[in-house]
């Protein structure tokens, strides 16, 4: 399955979004840039459309002034998803995600992190959700009351973790242990998206897949992250000196941006590690959804416009393209 991300990086990209709050009130402001995003992502290969409601919890939207508009914005991105998932016959998924309120040792915390997927899921459960994606958990404890409150409310409960620079959980969990206790409790599939690129998650697909008996999903953020630098909050330029803090992070990562032929290569390997739930994170476009389907076999509508420089006047090959030209492209 591929599941096209990215929504808050690209619609921030297209002048829709604030970077730094990241709260969708596109979905509201400009309903039609999300309809059309979705179209975008599902042509290039996507078998679901995930309602834009990342980030559209309760405390996110009171802590930048906007919690007027919870409830309005959840339906709104779910209606939006509803028609383009309608009209192509994909799945539809809801969404959740970390609250930031959720402290495991505040145990205060727990019972507003409940309510607030109870909120956003009883949202999505009236929509008529296929399933309900959870996500971007650098605490395995949130992700678990996330996914008990998906299968109260009797849907499949997709659960990602996020991972640091350092390989674990925020409790200091490995991945394989938190993923094995989601299944364990239910998960249709488990895995991580977010935070790490294709290059810093790929290593830690294994461990995971060997660890549980459902399918496993990869989502990476489509940047060049390394062994030193491992998360795209990591990131930097060794002279960084337009940056208004120095850090990359989240508005000049343009220089670490993968190419279509990484995410390919990445797909492969991950394939080949037993991944089987596909998609990228914040940053990805259309044309990266495309390479992904593509690398999995598949011709999406949009594979009709892949790249092919056969007939192109100074780098083809076919048949009657101008030879003085075609000796000049050494000189481009």
């Amino acid at each position: 399955m591929v599941c096209a991300e990215g929504y808050l990086f690209e619609l921030e990209r297209r002048g829709y979004l604030q970077a730094g709050a990241f709260v969708p009130e596109v979905v509201i402001d400009n309903p039609e840039q999300v309809t059309s995003l979705h179209r975008d992502f599902v042509r290039a290969g996507s078998d679901v459309v995930e309602a834009l409601t990342y980030y559209a919890h309760r405390e996110k939207l009171r802590a930048v002034g906007k919690d007027g508009m919870l409830e309005e914005m959840n339906r709104q991105a779910l209606a939006l998803a509803r028609e383009v998932a309608d009209e192509s016959g994909t799945l539809l998924a809801g969404n959740v995600c970390n609250t930031n309120l959720y402290d495991p040792q505040n145990s205060d915390s727990h019972g507003p992190t409940r309510a607030m997927f109870e909120e956003q899921v009883g949202w999505a459960a009236e929509a008529g959700v296929d399933f309900v994606i959870g996500e971007t958990f650098r605490y395995a404890g949130e992700s678990q009351i996330a996914l008990d409150v998906i299968r109260q409310a009797g849907l499949p409960g997709v659960i990602t973790l996020a991972v640091g620079q350092q390989a674990e959980t925020r409790e200091g969990d490995s991945l394989a242990d938190a993923c094995r206790r989601l299944a364990d409790e239910g998960a249709a599939v488990v895995g991580l998206n977010c935070i790490r690129g294709p290059a810093t998650m790929l290593p830690l697909l294994a461990a995971i897949v060997a660890a549980v008996d459902i399918p496993v999903a990869a989502l990476p953020v489509p940047y060049r992250t390394t062994e030193d630098q491992p998360t795209f909050q990591s990131l930097r330029e060794a002279d960084a000196f337009l940056l208004p803090d120095g850090r990359p992070f989240p508005a000049a990562l343009d220089p670490f941006t993968c190419n279509r032929y990484e995410i390919a290569d990445f797909t492969a390997s991950a394939h080949a590690a037993g991944v089987r739930y596909f998609g990228l994170c914040c940053g990805a476009g259309p044309h990266h959804v495309r390479s992904m389907a593509e690398a999995l076999g598949r011709t999406p509508e949009a594979s009709r416009y892949s790249v092919d420089m056969s007939k192109h006047a100074f780098f083809g090959t076919a048949p009657g393209l101008q030879e003085h030209n075609r000796e000049y492209r050494d000189r481009l």
